[in-house]
């Protein structure tokens, strides 16, 4: 089927707005995102516009009409380099002003004389360069792991910045062998490939946006809200997968943990006292057994960590040092008066088999009541190595 140019033109025209209404719609739902959004909302109109100029640029005398369109082309890309690098806290504003300084001087000097090539092949530099680094920056996007969405993302910008490479590095030479139908030709194509990049773009950002909120709210259902640590349903989720990793029971040590006489300073000092007490343990045993712990608060005062590829030897240690950086490092002093807290450790084993990581964890609770019963402040080991059972 036959498309001519000015079809293709209010296609891309057409589904930029679209997509700039589907992003604008998209803050009221992301609002930690709006700014963002807002950006790239601001990127495909302008793109849209420049459409629209490029459209009419015969109508405009000399190459003014070209000129606009063309800088208005860079500035929707500008935009959506500028609002994808936003995800991740960073800018280009310098660079993209300079970027614009440097087009337009060329307009000026260049454009009535060369209009047709600056139009054709050196207008697309500045595209490829902005489309270019929208991918690197969709690639390090930081702190997110929804690998499919930015990915596509990427690979939309750098297959447009690759395109316009060609239109700037060989079409030259295509044209001068083929003659001006060439350059038609390739002024369809564009076309063509613009209204899918207008397409793909934007619905692989919005998803970028979307998967990052059902992170978000993923991690704040495994979370606890106060501590920062891991929850309780976290804790056996992970735990299992790790005990589990590659099919094969993995021996794993649990220490269970409860801070002493909690109840008592919450009585008296109030539970804000109380709270920053809990804050504190959290930061004490996270710094000790470090990240690749599985380290949860799974009760009120209660914490448990889960150490794989540790023998109780070292599992001993790493709680010993945990009740004593606690007894010494946290004190408050609440009306004149000095609290201070320890905690209670129980430390299980499982053998070669792992145990379930309920079971392992009772066994720990069970060591735990045995310090409580010695006066706390104190680490015992649970009375023999917890073997997995054989149903």
């Amino acid at each position: 089927m036959h498309v001519d140019l000015f079809t293709l033109y209010l296609l891309a025209v057409g589904t930029l707005f679209v997509s700039c209404g589907m992003t604008l719609w998209e803050r009221r739902i992301y609002p930690g995102r709006r700014r963002e959004l807002t950006i790239l909302a601001a990127g495909y109109a302008t793109l849209a516009v420049g459409c629209v100029a490029a459209l009419l640029r015969r109508d405009l005398p000399g190459a003014i009409g070209a000129a606009i369109g063309n800088l208005l082309f860079i500035t929707g890309y500008l935009l959506i380099l500028h609002g994808v690098a936003s995800l991740s806290g960073r800018q280009y504003r310098a660079g993209s002003v300079g970027m614009l300084l440097v087009m337009a001087l060329t307009w000026a000097v260049g454009g009535a004389r060369w209009q047709e090539a600056v139009w054709s092949y050196v207008s697309s530099i500045p595209i490829v360069v902005a489309c270019g680094m929208t991918a690197r920056e969709l690639v390090r996007i930081d702190g997110m792991k929804w690998v499919q969405s930015r990915y596509i993302a990427a690979i939309v910008s750098g297959g447009h910045a690759i395109f316009y490479v060609f239109r700037t590095a060989v079409l030259p030479a295509l044209v001068t062998l083929y003659g001006p139908s060439m350059l038609s030709a390739v002024g369809k194509i564009t076309m063509y490939e613009g209204v899918l990049y207008s397409v793909v773009l934007p619905m692989a950002l919005l998803r970028i946006i979307r998967d990052e909120a059902h992170g978000q709210l993923l991690l704040e259902s495994q979370t606890d809200f106060l501590t920062g640590l891991g929850n309780r349903r976290w804790f056996f989720e992970e735990g299992a997968r790790v005990i589990h990793d590659g099919g094969v029971p993995r021996p794993v040590s649990i220490l269970a943990f409860d801070l002493d006489q909690f109840k008592a300073i919450n009585d008296r000092y109030g539970h804000e006292t109380g709270d920053e007490v809990l804050k504190s343990f959290g930061k004490i045993v996270q710094s000790v057994v470090g990240p690749a712990a599985i380290l949860a608060r799974i009760g009120g005062e209660e914490f448990a960590a889960l150490l794989h590829d540790h023998d109780s030897l070292r599992a001993r240690e790493l709680g010993e040092a945990v009740a004593r950086r606690f007894a010494e490092t946290v004190s408050h002093r609440v009306s004149g008066v000095e609290i201070r807290a320890t905690v209670s450790i129980g430390l299980a084993q499982s053998g070669s088999e792992a145990l379930a990581l309920a079971d392992l964890l009772a066994a720990a609770d069970q060591a735990l009541y045995s310090a409580k019963s010695l006066g706390g402040n104190r680490l015992e080991l649970a009375q023999t190595t917890v073997l997995a059972t054989v149903a």
